[in-house]
């Protein structure tokens, strides 16, 4: 897509504005939630170290749902 419009007075595509804003706001998601995942794998890891520590103190770990 090129910010060239040829009906347009000064030659600038409104829908151009709209795509870079859209492109920008995907790359911002992805960034996002790519630090959301590597977040939830931590804590994941943190669980199963605690779920591991309790069984190893002998209490016994609800399963999950």
């Amino acid at each position: 897509m090129t910010d060239y419009c040829a009906f347009s007075k000064d030659h600038h595509c409104i829908k151009y504005e709209d795509y870079e804003a859209t492109r920008f706001e995907l790359e911002e998601v992805d960034e996002l939630c790519h630090g959301n995942w590597i977040e939830i794998q931590h804590l994941q890891d943190r669980v199963d170290q605690l779920e591991q520590l309790l069984r190893l103190a002998g209490v016994e770990v609800p399963p999950e749902f």
